[in-house]
């Protein structure tokens, strides 16, 4: 769940025309659902707008997955696992695309050095947002220099790129 951290400007402040303007744009627009919804966006609302110069507010979303854009990402991990000389296993397999991807949170290791760890893209870890960008991330380093040679190590490198192509080609990617 994608977290946005807001902080009040030191610019001037609004006029309570300038803020009933705002909250007729805003409310005008966009409504909490029901009655205790509206209450709550109104409180937010009103908050933000009271707050300091230098204050700070966290504000959690969450915008749904699209289900299509979804099993389209693993259609093509599927295809690629299946096409692939290197992994007999399907979560090392996207472990690795994810290290590959800079898809990780790095910390400490149990003997000092820094590792790799892989970041959850479960549908209440990451968004349609941000799987969006893992997935742009992804095909990124599907299409970098490492991935191909790798998966396909007995081809040439001109032709570990052509069954990279010739796979993510199928999905249009």
């Amino acid at each position: 769940m994608p977290e946005i951290m807001l902080v009040r400007q030191e610019q001037g402040a609004l006029s309570e025309d300038d803020k009933a303007a705002a909250r007729r744009a805003i409310f005008g627009m966009v409504d909490g659902l029901g009655e205790r919804g509206r209450r709550q966006w109104r409180r937010l609302w009103n908050h933000i707008l009271k707050l300091e110069p230098g204050e700070m507010l966290s504000v959690a979303t969450h915008l749904p997955r699209s289900g299509r854009f979804h099993r389209r990402h693993f259609a093509i991990k599927q295809a690629l696992f299946e096409a692939q000389e290197r992994f007999e296993v399907f979560d090392q397999f996207i472990y690795w695309i994810k290290v590959g991807a800079g898809w990780v949170t790095w910390a400490a290791g149990p003997k000092g050095g820094v590792v790799p760890i892989p970041r959850s893209i479960s549908y209440a870890a990451a968004d349609q947002g941000e799987f969006a960008e893992f997935h742009d991330q992804v095909m990124q380093f599907l299409r970098g220099p490492h991935a191909a040679r790798y998966l396909w190590p007995h081809l040439t490198d001109g032709q570990a790129d052509e069954m990279m192509e010739s796979i993510l080609g199928r999905f249009e990617e």
